[in-house]
């Protein structure tokens, strides 16, 4: 059990993880070592995950699910495969936890009856000094 939060954890069965080659450092090994990491995670599969951190996480990483549901990470920071596993997995851990916190509710507020008086009586002044730029008008007879 990989815990997120006290009371959200996900299973390490839950995660499907495979290794690829990854580009970067890594000398000779590069060409012949699956070093990267690609971690797939079914957010609509999950049993441990309550519905509303499943939507949240659903908004938060929409760029990075699959057609299949699939949430994916891809780790290719290090050389080796179980700093890159432990990236991968850290960074959903990151990722479900932002998803974990309930976002505050906006309470409406009122623009102070003082605030919209000095603003309408700025506007006024403005206005007052650039109709003062004008040349006087000449009356018509």
């Amino acid at each position: 059990m990989i815990e997120i939060t006290p009371r959200i954890g996900i299973e390490e069965s839950e995660l499907h993880i495979d290794f690829i080659r990854s580009s970067g450092p890594g000398g000779q090994n590069v060409n012949k070592v699956a070093t990267g990491v690609q971690l797939r995670f079914n957010i609509d599969g999950s049993k441990t995950l309550p519905d509303d951190v499943k939507t949240r996480l659903r908004a938060l990483a929409k760029n990075r699910i699959n057609d299949a549901g699939d949430l994916v990470i891809e780790a290719k920071r290090f050389r080796s495969q179980e700093q890159n596993r432990a990236d991968a997995i850290a960074r959903l851990v990151t990722l479900i936890g932002r998803a974990a916190e309930r976002p505050r509710v906006r309470k409406k507020t009122r623009i102070p009856a003082a605030a919209r008086a000095a603003r309408l009586e700025k506007k006024k002044r403005r206005g007052e000094i650039k109709r003062s730029r004008k040349p006087a008008q000449k009356e018509a007879d």
